[in-house]
């Protein structure tokens, strides 16, 4: 079960060239601004801009789905054929993600918030 698509991460080579971009794009500020990650929220969504994507397997914007149960939903995932790209981690306050890229190339995103 998911709470639907409510991110999305965009690799970027030029960290500064993107916020540029976004930040026109969004009209807003980043709520997290960080050498290793940009975010903005706008109509309910997270935006994220990562330096270190193209390293992590990026090889354009993924979605994550917001899942209750991330080590789940990954095991899942892997067993019907998917291919790992970034084993659940914890990013910062709780939050976890994972992504795997499907037999088609497709690189799909797991995100859980920490409950509380």
């Amino acid at each position: 079960m998911t709470a639907g698509i409510n991110t999305i991460i965009y690799p970027v080579k030029d960290l500064a060239r993107a916020k540029a971009l976004f930040g026109a794009l969004l009209g807003a500020e980043p709520y997290a601004d960080e050498p290793y990650y940009v975010g903005y929220k706008d109509a309910g969504q997270d935006v994220g801009l990562d330096p270190n994507g193209h390293a992590k397997g990026m090889t354009g914007p993924v979605p994550y789905w917001h899942v209750a149960d991330i080590r789940a939903s990954y095991a899942a995932l892997l067993e019907a054929g998917a291919e790992s790209l970034q084993d659940v981690h914890d990013v910062g306050g709780g939050r976890l993600i994972a992504s795997v890229k499907d037999g088609d190339g497709n690189l799909v995103g797991l995100l859980q918030d920490p409950t509380g």
